[in-house]
């Protein structure tokens, strides 16, 4: 995908693509940025933005596999059109969407005031680490993919007394908490709420949305989420890879 791509995806600005308005006063675009924050996610959900992507010749590189995410149902529609038409596989995977609760209170963190176990953030050593732990992870791909996210984006973990993270939550480039997770001799231990609700303040203070994403079938943690007091939007969040024929073999 190109950088056009990418610019686009990450603005999300419906109205102003539609319009093809072009916001070049520093002020404009500071209250646009304010207005689209605290509309999200819903601010992203364009949808006649997302077709004229597609439909720029020069955006999409369609001889590569991509990602495509989005909050509304005819993302899907629209996606699955254009890869019938240009002979693309898609996988399509949709998610409950998730806000939190910017009144919901830290758990007690008594028992993490010594040396073990520790409250803190990732570094890059912990990739390989999170890398085999990942449903969808185990490559270099995905290894890299994680190191970027670990460099640019904020994370919280709790450390073991050898200094191993047990639990921990990652923020990816939509601004979405993500990659939460809590190795198995770890669990029922409170590590999840602590990390989710901790990561979900240290976004917030810095202008960041608070929001995430769960399949309807993981139950540990939808349950976590209505323990915090996150609220399940309306909409749902869709991921499709899309993947040419010379890739599907």
């Amino acid at each position: 995908m190109t950088a056009k791509a990418r610019f686009f995806i990450r603005c999300g600005i419906a109205g102003a693509l539609e319009k093809m308005l072009v916001l070049n006063c520093s002020i404009k675009l500071l209250t646009l940025e304010k207005m689209l924050k605290s509309h999200f996610p819903e601010s992203l959900k364009d949808f006649r933005a997302y077709q004229r992507l597609l439909e720029e010749h020069d955006v999409i590189n369609w001889d590569q596999v991509f990602q495509i995410q989005g909050l509304q149902s005819e993302v899907c529609d629209v996606s699955n059109a254009v890869a019938n038409s240009k002979q693309l596989g898609v996988k399509l995977t949709s998610f409950k969407a998730v806000q939190f609760s910017p009144h919901s209170a830290l758990p007690d963190t008594n028992a993490l005031k010594g040396s073990s176990p520790r409250l803190t953030y990732l570094n890059i050593a912990d990739a390989d680490l999170l890398n085999r732990t990942w449903s969808r992870g185990g490559n270099e791909q995905c290894l890299r993919y994680i190191v970027k996210l670990i460099s640019c984006f904020p994370s919280v973990c709790v450390r073991d007394d050898k200094g191993n993270p047990v639990s921990w939550s990652l923020t990816d480039q939509f601004a979405t908490m993500c990659h939460g997770y809590t190795l198995p001799e770890h669990r029922r231990k409170g590590y999840s709420q602590l990390v989710a609700l901790t990561l979900a303040r240290k976004l917030r203070s810095r202008g960041f949305p608070c929001q995430g994403n769960v399949l309807d079938d993981n139950t540990a943690s939808i349950s976590l989420l209505k323990n915090v007091r996150a609220e399940f939007l309306p909409c749902r969040f869709h991921r499709l890879i899309l993947t040419p024929a010379a890739f599907s073999g």
